[in-house]
């Protein structure tokens, strides 16, 4: 079976995985157009609002974080194929809840039906705390009633919604977007999120889980989405990975422990990734010579993945990200697919 295969784009990246400054608009561009022309799904960019602690510590300049949805618009004008998703759309930083959904629509026409939506809570606490001081919020509940309120909007033509979180009465939502089923995922490797894709999205979205710990996850997810009496074949399996690709594993792995990917990883030791913190990140993510990724890539396939969804590529700059993503497009895609 073919999988799908994206590429990371850094709307809100510098600082975080990449060296500041890293990102220019031109620079998203060129990435963008690279991937388009080397034959990638789509693009991932990632949601931040506010410097996180430890690049703060790190960096006297703060980071240039891109508003993704405006970004996205930009690019699909100077693009003609290439999908656009969010990894992820951070909702709980999103509180009006309408103003969000008719973004979305109307990017969706804009890019001609070209949109894909992921969605969580965020990694950083922090960040979210920094706009919404003293919330007691419960932020996985906001993002599974963020996901419930957008199905509305986009499904009825009076649309009303009386959660905890979120409320609005008798609007009137169009344009619909373009697409008959506008994809949406639910990024994170938190269980709920299992129960929550079932239940009312088309993929998941986990971050650096290695094939023993995905393949239960993903039999249990295949379950529960028959269980509510829909197709596990049409629910995405889309996991995030690093990627490095070196001459010799022993060469990606040093190139990899020099970038700020690396420090990135480890800041989420004690979050997203606080269950594989005791793995090397080297040998769960794509990083090593050409056979041991497409042996590693192999085994997760296997495993259920069926979308390499937006994989982030260890580069210090902005040529070096460029180079490794055509080295992977030619040199292991092909492989893997």
């Amino acid at each position: 079976m073919s999988v799908l295969v994206s590429a990371g784009l850094p709307t809100g990246m510098e600082g975080l995985t990449y060296p500041i400054p890293f990102s220019d608009p031109p620079s998203l561009l060129k990435i963008a157009q690279h991937a388009e022309k080397l034959g990638y799904h789509s693009v991932w960019g990632n949601d931040h609002m506010s410097t996180q602690n430890y690049v703060r510590a790190e960096f006297s300049q703060p980071p240039r974080f891109w508003e993704i949805l405006t970004t996205y618009a930009w690019l699909a004008a100077q693009t003609k194929t290439l999908r656009f998703g969010t990894g992820i759309l951070v909702l709980p930083m999103r509180r009006d809840i309408v103003v969000t959904a008719k973004q979305i629509a109307t990017l969706d026409h804009l890019s001609g039906g070209r949109l894909e939506i992921g969605v969580g809570i965020g990694a950083y606490r922090e960040e979210f705390e920094a706009l919404s001081p003293n919330s007691k919020a419960h932020r996985g509940e906001m993002v599974e009633e963020g996901v419930e309120a957008l199905h509305t909007l986009f499904s009825r033509t009076d649309a009303s919604f009386d959660g905890k979180y979120y409320k609005f009465h008798n609007v009137q939502f169009s344009p619909k977007p373009l697409q008959k089923k506008l994809p949406i995922y639910f990024g994170g490797n938190n269980h709920n999120h299992i129960r929550r894709v079932a239940e009312a999205a088309d993929g998941w979205i986990p971050a650096g889980m290695p094939p023993d710990h995905l393949r239960p996850l993903a039999d249990r997810l295949h379950e529960l989405v028959a269980a509510n009496g829909r197709d596990p074949k049409e629910i995405h399996v889309a996991p995030q990975f690093v990627v490095h690709v070196g001459k010799t594993k022993e060469a990606a792995i040093t190139r990899y422990k020099q970038s700020q990917m690396c420090k990135h990883l480890q800041s989420l030791g004690k979050s997203t990734l606080k269950d594989q913190a005791r793995i090397p990140m080297e040998d769960i993510n794509l990083i090593g010579d050409v056979d041991t990724i497409v042996a590693r890539a192999q085994k997760l396939k296997e495993a259920g993945v069926t979308h390499f969804l937006g994989l982030y590529f260890a580069a210090n700059d902005v040529p070096e990200l460029l180079d490794q993503m055509q080295i992977f497009a030619e040199e292991v895609v092909p492989r893997i697919k």
